[in-house]
């Protein structure tokens, strides 16, 4: 099971956000205004499971005669919308990097912390290729989304699907959100939008492709997204592997020297 986000459609109205913080009582962080743009959330984290992002386009254009005459002003030229998610990685190096298994795969392919068995070491933040998994200033904890595994047991639709009035955020079996994703793409390529494009839905990709995937108006870093995620543990079997060779190599020689020693 997975997310489908369609950014084509989403308005901004973060239903979203305020209906998986009822469900999963997540508490306030900031809803601080910051001037330099209209989303008063800012970015996912420990207290911010979904996060709608507001991409505003900004040209410069010259002020009116009564201010200074170098002064500009900024001037939105296109907003995009876009629901940000946990990507719940079919290879996902947070649970590589979790000592104490807080971290687990459910039966329905999401990854979830269990924040009674979170030791606050933090080793999963940086693993995350996307920055997603943050940390509680209050007592250290990972948290992020669950994908509403509780509300997935009853048999329901996670409470951000529920709650999406344009059904931007669309929640299923994964290959049946892959093959309506491609038809939208295609559909939106007909009516003269080339842009359009899908990121996470690659299974070939470097993290074996998203369980919440998106389709996007532009290239991903306008989005804040990396352009190319790898799971960033991808190297650790080799490195486990050269290790134990040298360890082991280093065990020969202290063995041999010692029985040198004896003779």
């Amino acid at each position: 099971m997975g997310f489908f986000t369609d950014t084509s459609i989403c308005i901004g109205c973060k239903a979203c956000e305020v209906a998986c913080k009822e469900w999963n009582d997540i508490p306030d962080d900031g809803f601080v205004f910051r001037a330099t743009s209209y989303d008063n959330t800012g970015s996912l984290g420990a207290s911010t499971w979904r996060h709608v992002a507001f991409i505003e386009e900004r040209s410069l254009v010259r002020a009116g005669e009564e201010q200074a005459d170098d002064q500009e002003t900024g001037s939105i030229d296109r907003w995009l919308m876009s629901s940000d998610v946990c990507k719940h990685c079919t290879h996902a190096a947070c649970l590589d990097v979790c000592p104490t298994g807080a971290l687990f795969r459910t039966e329905f392919g999401s990854v979830v912390v269990q924040a009674d068995i979170c030791n606050g070491c933090g080793y999963c933040v940086p693993a995350c290729p996307y920055g997603v998994i943050d940390r509680r200033e209050r007592d250290g904890r990972a948290f992020k989304c669950t994908m509403c595994y509780d509300r997935q047991l009853g048999g329901l639709e996670p409470a951000c699907a529920k709650a999406c009035p344009t059904d931007s955020i669309q929640f299923g079996p994964l290959d049946e959100l892959r093959a309506r994703a491609e038809e939208r793409v295609e559909r939106l390529h007909a009516e003269g939008m080339p842009e359009a494009r899908l990121y996470g839905a690659d299974p070939g990709d470097g993290v074996g492709g998203d369980g919440a995937f998106f389709l996007l108006l532009d290239e991903p870093e306008v989005y804040g997204l990396p352009p190319d995620p790898v799971v960033t543990t991808r190297d650790l079997p080799g490195m486990w592997r050269w290790a134990a060779g040298a360890a082991l190599s280093l065990t020969g020689v202290v063995a041999m020297s010692f029985l040198r020693s004896k003779r």
